[in-house]
């Protein structure tokens, strides 16, 4: 059983140029709107002004800072790869080439968390300026079907929305929130309160855009382009609205001290804060799931991958550095960060209402890419053999992946409808990073196996580039909460019993037993690699959670060091037994019964198949 057997390069292309059930109707123009729509939406429009808040104070924008150049450097390796294999299915793919199966299988099953939980976490911050937007209008949706199960929200009545310079209607109610309708004389305690149970908005957006992605590419392509000029728009207008009313007082200090809680505000706030809106930037490599439905993939992946990521970086700084200034950066914790700072800066209430419809726009284009997305490395993992087949039927008609479409688009307007923001936006975040590790490493060891290999754009400087990714994304990584990293656990936890029950025995690389292998060794393999796994997890999660009360010090560090090296020692040596045992057993055979010991996997039925 050889978990590490690897997709050629070469296989790779070929079967790029032979596979041509998805629909090549994408360009460069198609391909750079793709990543802007995946990439302005929820992180800008709700994260800026929670981060801002919470987190880093004005230095938010060194925030963004921070985390762009942490996804340009991944970036560069993106293209890289796409360029070099087209195929469906991102970052997955890549890892296939370089790293071996199970670690392409730790990459997509990553990959199906991030484009979930994205989704999930933009449905949510869409869902709130809808209600926004509607209340703004006079359409008021009843607060119990507006939001999350357990969220607190309060009603705020015309005649003190007017005197205050506040948004009438219902709206979720945040402790800075709260504290700021102190601050403004409001006593919160005498409003009309609400506690939601089921976030309706978000469940209707999620299956607008499924069916919108079940009917075809092209017709997703174009409304997806049109959205994105509505909302960089919509950005436009506001840099431009609100830049006048700036008070640079409002960046004083610019980064404000820690308040004794690691993560909020001083230098570990700022790093804090790059983690979690580092899911602003999560949508680039989505562009890279569409290489199988680019027409000139070698050419305009690099392009939509580079130069998405370069003007919502611009856009970015801009629009927290305005909303910073217009707004004290404690006010800024509420659902519609942005339309507050509009309203603040005088700005006509139907200009509000204009970006307001920027905002919902923005996040329906990333709800689109993130669904795409996520179907799209389904589609991938199930053309390999590691999903079940159903998965990679395409419709006879659209041509697109309908079923995975559907199920996932069912799987992730559940969850929209009772998570809230705080729960899935740090996931989204510990997931694409990870990917970004994966895929930094993986050209690292494309360019050493493979140096005879020219791909259409070549990452300059690839030995600091590749390192300065991969080691910017662990150290954002390393910023983010022990909840979140023990919730990635959980989730690879999940993967893991999926791979060893069926991924593994059903790979078209071929999964039969190896010369010599015997279900002693096969177990013996199994165990050390669930015991490398599971004790390096273990060691992680003490020294994340548990080491400063437990052994504070260095002495807790190296106690930590020294499990996780336990952890990887125990595993390896079981592994090394297991295939010392295979190969005296493979020397014993005669050729003839070595040879037979090698099975074939059976290929899987597709729909093209079911035609013929």
């Amino acid at each position: 059983m050889n978990i590490f057997r690897r997709k050629l390069v070469s296989e790779l292309q070929a079967e790029a140029q032979q596979d041509q059930r998805l629909h090549r109707a994408l360009g460069p123009l198609d391909l750079i709107m793709l990543g802007i729509g995946a990439i302005i939406g929820t992180g800008i429009f709700v994260l800026t002004g929670t981060v801002a808040a919470v987190n880093a104070g004005p230095a938010v924008v060194l925030s963004f800072v921070l985390a762009g150049i942490a996804s340009v450097f991944a970036a560069l390796c993106y293209s890289e790869f796409a360029s070099l294999v087209p195929l469906s299915g991102s970052a997955y793919t890549y890892g296939y080439a370089t790293l071996g199966e199970f670690f392409a299988w730790v990459i997509g099953w990553d990959l199906i968390l991030e484009y979930a939980v994205g989704a999930i976490t933009v449905g949510i911050g869409c869902s709130g300026y809808v209600v926004s937007f509607l209340n703004g209008i006079g359409i008021h949706i009843p607060p119990e079907i507006s939001a999350a199960p357990g969220v607190r929200l309060v009603y705020i009545p015309p005649e003190l929305a007017t005197s205050l310079q506040l948004s009438t209607g219902w709206q979720v109610l945040t402790e800075a929130w709260a504290k700021h309708l102190v601050g403004l004389g409001v006593e919160v305690a005498k409003l009309q309160q609400a506690t939601a149970v089921f976030n309706l908005p978000a469940v209707i957006i999620i299956f607008v855009v499924t069916a919108l992605l079940v009917v075809g590419v092209r017709e997703s392509a174009n409304f997806n382009t049109t959205i994105v000029l509505i909302k960089l728009g919509v950005i436009l207008l506001f840099i431009v609205g609100a830049l006048k009313a700036v008070n640079p007082a409002n960046w004083r200090p610019f980064i404000p001290p820690n308040t004794g809680q690691p993560g909020h505000f001083g230098w570990t706030g700022v790093m804090t804060g790059a983690g979690i809106i580092f899911f602003a930037y999560i949508g680039f490599d989505a562009v890279s799931t569409a290489a199988q439905e680019a027409r000139n993939p070698r050419r305009d992946m690099p392009l939509g991958i580079i130069g998405s990521l370069l003007v919502c970086t611009v856009i970015y700084i801009l629009v927290s550095a305005i909303a910073t200034g217009v707004v004290p950066y404690g006010q800024l914790d509420v659902p519609n960060p942005i339309a507050l700072a509009a309203s603040r800066a005088g700005m006509p209430k139907v200009t509000q209402r204009i970006i307001e419809l920027g905002a919902i726009a923005g996040c329906f284009s990333v709800i689109l890419v993130m669904l795409y997305g996520q179907s799209r490395v389904f589609w991938a993992m199930s053309r390999d053999g590691l999903l079940p087949p159903f998965v990679y039927h395409v419709h006879p008609r659209f041509r697109t992946p309908w079923i995975t479409t559907m199920i996932t688009g069912a799987v992730v307007a559940f969850f929209a409808a009772v998570f809230t923001v705080r729960e899935a936006g740090s996931l989204c975040s510990i997931g694409t990073l990870l990917a970004f590790v994966i895929v930094s490493v993986g050209i690292l060891v494309l360019r050493v196996r493979h140096p005879e290999l020219k791909p259409a754009f070549r990452a300059p400087a690839i030995w600091f580039v590749a390192p300065a990714g991969a080691l910017s994304a662990l150290y954002l990584m390393a910023s983010l909460p022990w909840p979140t990293w023990e919730r990635l656990i959980v989730w690879f936890a999940i993967g893991m019993v999926m791979y060893f029950s069926y991924g593994v025995y059903h790979s078209k690389l071929g999964t039969g037993t190896a010369p010599g292998e015997t279900g002693w060794s096969r177990a013996l393999k199994v165990v050390g690699l669930a015991w490398m796994i599971l004790g390096s997890l273990v060691a992680i999660v003490w020294m994340g959670r548990y080491r400063a009360q437990q052994l504070p010090g260095l002495g807790g560090w190296l106690c930590g060091l020294g499990g996780l090296l336990v952890a990887i020692s125990i595993g390896t040596v079981l592994n090394l037994l297991a295939q010392v045992s295979d190969h005296i057993r493979a020397r014993s055979l005669p050729p003839s019964a070595a040879s037979l010991t090698d099975e074939q996997t059976e290929p899987i039925e597709t729909d093209q198949d079911r035609t013929t």
